[in-house]
């Protein structure tokens, strides 16, 4: 059987990077958002046996190395099934760009190929193989608004915002992230701030300059950054409750507010700290998404994709359509809430 689906894209609506972990990892705080781009998947399973990946773009790997390829294996032998399962790829989303791509990708991968089995994982059983192949893999498994914290893997579903014109911008820039994690440990040594003694796996960059004011670091512990981060996050997931419970005493524009709240609490993307200096066209970009109109705009990820909030559909495509008249690649989409999701994905074989 052969199934085809939609794989799509996420933001970072605000990312905290704490201190490093015994494992090598950085704890994280962030707010998943689904948007509208996708690439195409194609998953079918015939006789045989083995995994094989196509893709006509030359940047994504065909062998054991790919995230679909590791999850499909994982699933294979959870499921004990038998076949040979090939994983066509229409890349439309940017390579290494911060949009999760591959890891959407992976996780369509794990649904088409239940589909083509016609034989089901438990939702425990796909979060726990999701989070072994990738730290980002989970929240494709809930869609909508995600809450993640741990390494990024450990996700929680919450009030979702509503579908919001947004304007993503990918810049032919490839952004290492193992690399961003390096440059924000050494950006914070200077200052006293070594996260602990266990160190980074990969090794350690070497520091880089402080931004400008506005952007520089404040003392304060990896531990009290979490927990402002948290804070934050809580306060505005209890007004979100109230707005959409009708108790809250002050006048709003109901579930349209709620997402205005979430930028309103300041929320921000740490990466933009070690990221924008190496990087200043980025820093640019944002620049124009809020001359442009954007009510709020961000790095995601790690980048190098930006994007930006709007309030009309037409204000989007006008901001895109600047962008890409000096050269840089832009395209108005929204984001998706969970059911819109779930809908969308299916193509055929469901």
């Amino acid at each position: 059987m052969t199934v085809t689906l939609r794989s799509f894209a996420k933001i970072n609506l605000g990312l905290c990077i704490g201190a490093t972990r015994p494992d090598g990892y950085h704890d994280l705080r962030t707010v998943y958002q689904t948007v509208a781009l996708h690439d195409v998947m194609t998953v079918s399973v015939g006789r045989g046996t083995g995994i094989e990946i196509q893709c006509e773009d030359p940047r994504v790997p065909r062998d054991a190395s790919n995230t679909c390829w590791k999850i499909v294996e994982r699933a294979m032998s959870t499921l004990g099934a038998r076949g040979r399962v090939v994983i066509a790829i229409d890349k439309r989303l940017p390579v290494q760009g911060g949009l999760g791509g591959a890891s959407g990708n992976a996780v369509a991968a794990l649904i088409g190929l239940e589909r083509a089995l016609r034989k089901s994982l438990s939702g425990a059983e796909r979060l726990r193989i999701a989070a072994e192949v990738g730290s980002d893999l989970p929240l494709f498994l809930i869609g909508g608004t995600v809450m993640g914290v741990g390494r990024g893997e450990d996700v929680y579903p919450v009030v979702d915002l509503p579908a919001t014109p947004v304007v993503i911008v990918t810049p032919e820039i490839a952004v290492s992230t193992p690399k961003a994690f390096m440059d924000w440990d050494s950006l914070r040594e200077p200052l006293g701030l070594k996260p602990d003694s266990v160190g980074n796996p990969n090794g350690t960059a070497e520091a880089v300059p402080l931004p400008k004011s506005g952007n520089k670091l404040t003392a304060s512990s990896p531990s009290d950054r979490m927990n402002e981060f948290g804070r934050v996050l809580a306060s505005w997931l209890s007004g979100s409750q109230k707005v959409l419970s009708g108790v809250s005493g002050r006048k709003r524009g109901g579930r349209a507010e709620t997402l205005l709240d979430l930028v309103r609490t300041g929320i921000e993307n740490d990466f933009e700290k070690v990221v924008f200096p190496q990087y200043p066209e980025l820093c640019e970009v944002k620049r124009v998404l809020g001359q442009a109109g954007a009510f709020y705009a961000s790095l995601s990820g790690s980048g190098s994709a930006l994007y930006g909030l709007f309030r009309s559909r037409k204000q989007a495509e006008r901001a895109a359509s600047r962008l890409r008249r000096t050269g840089i690649p832009a395209v108005a989409t929204t984001t998706l809430t969970r059911p819109q999701y779930w809908r969308r994905m299916r193509v055929s074989g469901f």
